[in-house]
């Protein structure tokens, strides 16, 4: 049983950790305090390509630190490295004491892998294998968005979605039986994202906050994830500390004939 609940807690950590954000702190320099933007209530279509004209342009992302992880009582504190190819994989490495590597996750537009090297366990599914942990509309692109901080583009069509009447922006909308609602702070980034769908009985909300400037882009120094799938709950607390982007990357994975595969 305890092996048992051991691997699930790794594989889900993987699962939930390409799905969310990052939280950069260290050798970053505080992002200025900038008063609002004036908005165009008239003018949505505008507002929206300036929400998306604050995204971060890059063709690799490398995020590394610490990550917490809390699943119905039981904590996990852990390291982790990210690696991003901007639209082809995700992967990551999960770290426990002295250095060793724990699990491992590369995930494409068509597949997911994982593996978990205490127990020689591994995952080989299509990608639709994480809307069983997310809404089936989540697509490669929209973790990528997620991970990176960027707008995600499936709820940035719709200028009719997008609201300022606080004096900040939202968009509220729903795809299918997904409902979605994006905040943005003063700096025209992303303060909170939440998904629910209610018939699953799924729903992810991500707060970020304490914005820092990392050369000519911003990143969430802090970024808190609660995610609900039925009774299960799940809360991941990240902690970052580098982040480099459009560097040269490795994305190293091999499932070893030794390894039971879980289908």
């Amino acid at each position: 049983m305890r092996k048992s609940t051991l691997r699930n807690n790794l594989l889900v950590l993987l699962l939930l950790s390409t799905v969310m954000a990052c939280k950069a702190k260290k050798n970053l320099v505080k992002a200025p305090d900038v008063r609002p933007l004036p908005v165009v209530n008239n003018h949505m279509a505008e507002n929206l390509l300036l929400l998306k004209g604050k995204d971060i342009p890059f063709n690799t992302l490398s995020l590394k630190g610490k990550v917490s992880l809390e699943m119905n009582g039981n904590v996990n504190n852990v390291s982790m490295t990210i690696r991003i190819q901007k639209d082809q994989k995700i992967w990551a490495s999960v770290t426990a004491i002295a250095g060793i590597e724990v699990a491992r996750a590369l995930i494409t537009p068509d597949s997911v892998l994982l593996r978990n090297n205490l127990q020689s366990v591994g995952v080989k599914k299509p990608f639709s294998y994480l809307n069983n942990f997310t809404s089936k509309q989540v697509t490669f692109k929209t973790l990528q968005s997620i991970l990176s901080g960027n707008t995600v583009a499936e709820f940035t069509n719709d200028p009719d979605a997008l609201d300022s009447d606080t004096g900040v922006f939202k968009i509220k909308g729903a795809q299918g039986e997904l409902a979605y609602q994006v905040l943005f702070n003063t700096l025209l980034k992303t303060s909170e994202l939440s998904m629910n769908e209610v018939k699953a009985g799924k729903s992810l909300k991500v707060a970020y906050s304490d914005y820092q400037q990392v050369t000519d882009a911003l990143f969430p120094s802090v970024v808190r994830i609660n995610a609900v799938s039925g009774v299960k709950i799940t809360n991941l607390a990240f902690d970052f500390s580098k982040i480099e982007r459009n560097v040269q990357l490795d994305f190293p994975f091999t499932l070893p004939k030794r390894f039971e595969i879980i289908n």
